[in-house]
């Protein structure tokens, strides 16, 4: 049988067609790219006067209408190449998108210079203007002569308390006493005054004046120096005296003073008080104290050791912080040879007194 076989030389195999047209599809596309671009109109950015930066404000970038770029129709079937964007495809594009781009030389920092309405000076350095502040602030003002100013704490002061002037009513007599203090100085050195003592049936009964040199050696205690004159019945004593007194922890007022007097007369005296505050005005304030002789002094009714003791309690109220009445009651024990000397002259041994008076100080 014999077999008849086909001539393909001459018709081109379908596969060959269907190659080329999809090879052909990506260049006209580009070419339709590029043909658009062409076609846009080009700014010349050379004949733009200069732009300044206080001229920004408001400032509004728009698109024409030609400039915007159309969406393909007909969208390839694979993605073209990617192929490097030359500086005339990047402007045309920019100018696709609505952007102008500045024009060379502007885009850096080495056009600033050319800027006619900026001008920019030293930061730092050179000569200050006239209306500057002088170097201490002051502005020529002097401080002047303000008494009581000095940082070095020299100024001297001065302070008199009363801090009781009363009337008492005991269980055999009635009568007046009193207790003050004063000094004047600086913070460092003062001349302390100090007295105390008491008047019954028309006479003054005991009594004593105290001047001392108070140094500060902390911040709330002092060294004292001085000299104490007895005063009321018998004879007038004198006493060389030296003690401290401060403020201890929780503001305790305490003070310790000791005495040497002639024919070997030797006495102390310990001393503290507190405030305890109910309201800014309303204070109670407790005291205590306790006498001590070294050897018996028939003349002034005193015995050796611990002669007497007392304890108050006074309650004020301050109109003022420099004026406040009270009352309050006052014990008073006598001991040892002391109080033999009180049952001798008809004297209670152990008083109870109470007491009215006033507080005040300037």
């Amino acid at each position: 049988m014999k077999m008849h076989r086909r001539n393909s030389s001459l018709v081109p195999p379908r596969a060959a067609l269907l190659a080329a047209l999809l090879l052909a599809l990506p260049l006209a596309a580009a070419t339709q790219r590029v043909l658009a671009s062409s076609s846009a109109p080009s700014m010349d950015m050379s004949s733009m006067p200069a732009m300044e930066h206080g001229s920004t404000a408001g400032m509004t970038m728009t698109a024409s209408a030609s400039s915007v770029a159309k969406p393909a129709t007909n969208a390839p079937a694979r993605k073209a190449q990617k192929r490097p964007v030359t500086a005339p495809q990047t402007s045309a594009f920019l100018a696709m998108d609505g952007i102008t781009p500045p024009p060379k030389g502007q885009g850096d920092m080495t056009g600033m210079g050319a800027m006619p309405a900026m001008t920019m000076g030293p930061m730092q350095g050179g000569s200050p203007p006239p209306g500057a502040r002088s170097p201490d602030y002051s502005d020529g003002v002097g401080y002047g002569s303000m008494q009581g100013m000095d940082m070095a704490d020299n100024a001297p002061l001065g302070m008199v308390l009363i801090d009781q002037l009363e009337a008492f009513h005991g269980r055999d007599a009635n009568g007046q006493t009193w207790e003050a203090e004063g000094w004047y100085g600086n913070d460092t050195n003062k001349l302390w005054l100090r007295t105390e003592g008491e008047r019954s049936r028309g006479k003054l009964d005991d009594g004593d004046l105290e001047a001392f040199w108070n140094h500060a050696v902390a911040a709330y205690w002092g060294t004292q120096l001085g000299v104490r004159q007895d005063l009321g019945e018998g004879p007038k004593r004198t006493w060389a005296a030296f003690g401290v007194q401060g403020l201890a922890p929780y503001w305790f007022a305490l003070e310790a003073t000791g005495y040497i007097g002639a024919n070997g007369r030797t006495a102390a005296r310990l001393r503290a008080d507190y405030e305890l505050l109910f309201t800014q005005r309303l204070i109670l304030q407790p005291e205590a104290e306790v006498n001590l002789y070294g050897k018996d002094d028939p003349l002034r009714r005193l015995g050796s050791g611990v002669s007497d003791v007392q304890f108050g309690l006074r309650l004020r109220y301050e109109f003022h912080r420099q004026f406040a009445p009270y009352i309050g009651v006052n014990w008073v024990r006598r001991l040892g040879t002391t109080a033999a000397y009180a049952r001798q002259d008809h004297q209670p041994v152990l008083d109870r007194q109470i007491v009215a008076g006033v507080r005040f100080w300037f």
